[in-house]
């Protein structure tokens, strides 16, 4: 005992390592606590610092999807039908095209992408089978037969995409790089084959694409390919000499036609006809003048007729009385409504008119083939509009009211 205060022993282990001890009641539980405690102290400290680190490392993740060189593109790069490169959204939702059979081919494939139109939809017996939404689009206008269309008007409108359709007339893939400078950063896509009654197949697939509309296209193919393989297979065996006879009357009169090799007029070899006209074909437009005597002179066993003012006269007009279509009672108005079925524009809208007018040629090849319900679901399908049967009456037979 030193001035009171307990001495301490020194205790020796077996090695060299020695401990003071100080024999205060409680004091080796003490010290036990107290290292618990720092252990406790150092696992929380841990568990703090690894949820700091994924902190920093998901705010380091965030921060490279919100950089602007990390994050998905907003477009995509396409190939056009003529083999132009293009940067186009990777969702389009408005939609502009330069003529008809492509407007038309993008109201069948995704109508409520189109923000404009370049037609008026045509009345049968006073009645437009299209609904009334797709109705009141904008005319636009375009570039087609003898309309310019008007390049700030299209601009105006903010298109994602611009559908640019080969009418035709004059070197396309020129005429497109040239459109394209006047659209400035909207891309001019081009699109081939909307004209063409045996080639649809391409531009319905591309544009399905385009648009997100692949399975609207594969329906759409479905019905095209299926009526045109029934329509061609049939007649491929008609002897020559045994193929019809037909005359496409356009025009008030009658006296304006499209003759063989024509896009305006394809239909009628398409279903297996021979086409009378031996006249020259005029560009763009068609509808090449003729004479009384040159229509006499070919003798058509048919006549398609085109307009419906002419249909009206033709059976009491005697200039035409002594034509076997005429005295046979095989002349037929092409049905009008919403887009005609035959020509005007030469788009998808004549799918329809290939069964038809196989029909109208050869009765007795086709008798099986159900016009009314292949009318009701073309309409359906590519229209969209589910026909009655009144109306399905009054568009093959325009004289029903």
């Amino acid at each position: 005992m030193i001035d009171g205060i307990p001495e301490k022993t020194s205790c020796s282990g077996t090695g060299n390592a020695t401990a003071d001890v100080a024999f205060v009641p409680g004091s080796m539980f003490r010290k036990t606590e107290w290292m618990n405690m720092q252990k406790k102290h150092l696992i929380l400290l841990s568990a703090v610092i690894l949820l700091i680190c994924i902190a920093v490392i998901a705010t380091g993740c965030t921060a490279t999807a919100q950089n602007p060189s990390q994050t998905t593109k907003n477009t995509k790069t396409i190939t056009d039908m003529v083999g132009r490169t293009l940067e186009i959204p990777q969702n389009i939702t408005r939609v502009l095209s330069t003529a008809p059979p492509t407007t038309i081919a993008v109201y069948v494939l995704a109508p409520d992408k189109l923000i404009g139109v370049n037609f008026e939809a045509n009345k049968q017996n006073g009645n437009v089978y299209m609904p009334e939404k797709y109705r009141t689009l904008p005319n636009v206008g375009g570039w087609f037969g003898k309309q310019t269309g008007n390049f700030e008007t299209f601009v105006s409108m903010n298109p994602d995409v611009i559908l640019d359709g080969d009418v035709g007339v004059g070197n396309f893939k020129t005429t497109l790089e040239e459109r394209q400078q006047k659209f400035g950063a909207i891309p001019n896509v081009g699109v081939l084959d909307a004209r063409n009654a045996t080639q649809y197949d391409n531009s319905i697939r591309f544009l399905g694409s385009l648009l997100g509309a692949e399975e609207q296209a594969a329906s759409l193919s479905e019905f095209y390919n299926r009526v045109l393989s029934i329509v061609t297979t049939r007649v491929s065996g008609i002897p020559e000499n045994e193929k019809v006879r037909v005359y496409y009357a356009e025009g008030p009169k009658g006296l304006q036609t499209d003759p063989p090799g024509s896009m305006h007029a394809e239909l009628i070899e398409v279903a297996g006809g021979v086409n009378v006209a031996d006249c020259a074909i005029t560009a763009g437009m068609g509808m090449t003048p003729v004479s009384m005597e040159q229509v006499t002179k070919w003798n058509p066993e048919v006549i398609i007729v085109g307009d419906p003012g002419f249909m009206a006269t033709i059976y009491n007009d005697t200039l035409w009385q002594g034509i076997p279509a005429v005295k046979n009672h095989r002349v037929y108005l092409v049905p009008q409504s919403p887009f005609t079925w035959f020509d005007r524009p030469p788009g998808v809208n004549r799918i329809i008119g290939i069964p038809w007018t196989a029909k109208v040629l050869y009765p007795d090849k086709f008798k099986d083939m159900d016009m009314p319900a292949l009318t009701k679901e073309f309409y359906s399908k590519f229209y969209h509009y589910d026909l009655t049967d009144r109306e399905v009456n009054s568009l093959l037979d325009p004289s029903l009211r």
